[in-house]
This record gives structure tokens, C-alpha cells and sequence, in this order.
């Protein structure tokens, strides 16, 4: 419960960071039940959290809970930034590189584990990189000068992608082949380790992607597998690209340029294994 905490916070402070922001408010948002469960839980849960807004500088100013059967937890958190240094997902520009600082697969993951089918080494590579913040990601975007950017979470690497591609009238090519992948969660994907999110994030895109036959299909699942405190999704000029990738890896050493912005076509996404 105190890395559900922890991983929690990071997820919703992440929000603030994509947008290459500084954290400073949270209210915390809980749902618990009130009966069938020790409520240490919570509070264990909440010391977590807790611990995780001190960390970053974020003070906890309230917050609200409901009863309910399944146990939820999150922050809403608001931050400040300089109004010339706003990354967006409107902001890719044609040209562009795009670059993931994190692996992807904590979904499937978190699915093996509830299954028993995930191993303790895939766990702990899942629980590390949930819980690498994306501050330092933020700083290297006011750095670099970065004007498209979001995280990766519930949407997944697809969805994300396709609603910066959206935003900013674009189509984004992703080449999966350098896409990087938490050890494990290939084999978990194909082992039907999914959560509903696979499903849902795949109508929510409908058919505004083009992804070729060439494309190994488990791999694919992974694209769309939902993320808990995933990577930032970053769009910057490519002869900027390998500075920045440079100034990440010291932090992430698994980012990655996974593709790049094209003009507008039929598709608002393009997988491509070329």
C-alpha cells in the first residue's frame, strides 16, 4: 500500500510535469470501502502519497473520499509555469523527432502479478520505473525549449501519440522496433496478460491508425496497453533530438527516439516496423 501510494502521487504530478511545469497543490481524491477492509490500508496508502508530494515540493491542501467497493486513489495536482515555456500536445511540428523516456508494459504487468505469472525481477523493473519522477524530463524540456510534449498513462503509447497527433494536425510515425519494452511484458502480452484498457484504447482510436501487417501483434497489445506513471511523449526538432536524448538518458537510460511527425495524412498514426 505505500508504493501504491507513492506511485499514485507520481502519476498525477506527472500531469504537471508533461507540460513542462512545477508541481506545487494537491487534493487528495480516495475511494474506500468502509467496511471489509483494514482501514491501515488507507492510511498506509495515504503516508505514501504523502511522503511522495514532500519529495517534490507539493503540499497537500485537502482533498475528498467516497465509499466504495474497489479501492481508488489519486491526486489532483496544479503547478505553474512560464507562459513561454508550455509544452502541449498541440505542439509537434512536421519534421520532428518523437522521443519515449520510459519502457512501456506496466499494464500487462500489473496483470501478471494479480495472476501470479509475472516474475519478481519483471516486478521490480515495473515498480522502478513507475517510480522514476518525470522532473527531470520537465527541466530538460524548459532546457531544450520544447513545445510538444504529454505523458503516457491510462491511453497508452498509441493513444497519447494519436491525441498529440490530433492536437496538432499532424501524423505521428511510430517505428515499434525502437520502442522500448519493461523486460518481460512482451512474453506477459502474449500470454493474455491484458487489462481492459487493450480494448477500450483500441475504440477509442477506432480506425485513425495505420499499423502494418509486419508488426509483431504481441507487440502491438504493448503499444496499447494502458501505463501507470509512464514516459513523456516528447515532439522536438530533429537536429535538437540527440542533445536532448543525451541530457534524458542520464535519468532514463531507456529513452528512446521512437519515430517522427509527418505532415497530415489519411492516418493520424502510422506503425511502421521499416
Amino acid at each position: 500500500p505505500f508504493v501504491y501510494g507513492q506511485i499514485a502521487a507520481l502519476n498525477s504530478i506527472n500531469d504537471v510535469w508533461a507540460m513542462a511545469g512545477t508541481p506545487l497543490t494537491a487534493l487528495a481524491i480516495t475511494c474506500f470501502p468502509k467496511k471489509g477492509v483494514d482501514p491501515a490500508i488507507l492510511g498506509e496508502i495515504m503516508r505514501g502519497g504523502q511522503e511522495t508530494l514532500n519529495k517534490y515540493g507539493v503540499t497537500l491542501i485537502g482533498g475528498h473520499s467516497v465509499d466504495n467497493e474497489q479501492i481508488m486513489f489519486g491526486y489532483s495536482v496544479t503547478g505553474v509555469i512560464d507562459p513561454t515555456k508550455i509544452a502541449s500536445n498541440a505542439g509537434a511540428r512536421p519534421g520532428d523527432a518523437i522521443i519515449l523516456t520510459k519502457p512501456i508494459g506496466t499494464g500487462v504487468i500489473s496483470t501478471g502479478i494479480k495472476f501470479g505469472q509475472a516474475s519478481d525481477k519483471t516486478i521490480a523493473a515495473s515498480v522502478e520505473t513507475m517510480m522514476t519522477p518525470g522532473k527531470f524530463a520537465a527541466e530538460a524540456m524548459r532546457e531544450f525549449g520544447v513545445k510538444g510534449a504529454t505523458d503516457v498513462t491510462g491511453f497508452a503509447l498509441i493513444g497519447h501519440a494519436w491525441e498529440m497527433a490530433r492536437a496538432s494536425n499532424v501524423t505521428i510515425l511510430i517505428e515499434p522496433a525502437s520502442v522500448s519494452l519493461l523486460e518481460g511484458a512482451l512474453e506477459l502480452a502474449a500470454a493474455g496478460m491484458l487489462t481492459s484498457g487493450d480494448k477500450t484504447n483500441r475504440e477509442y482510436i477506432g480506425e485513425d491508425v495505420e499499423i502494418t501487417e509486419l508488426v509483431d501483434k504481441n507487440l502491438v497489445k504493448l503499444l496499447f496497453d494502458p501505463q501507470t506513471a509512464g514516459g513523456m511523449l516528447i515532439s522536438i526538432a530533429k537536429d535538437r533530438a540527440d542533445d536532448l536524448l543525451a541530457t534524458l538518458r542520464e535519468t532514463y537510460p531507456q529513452a528512446q527516439k521512437i519515430g517522427r511527425v509527418l505532415e497530415r495524412g489519411k492516418h493520424s498514426i502510422v506503425v511502421n516496423s521499416d
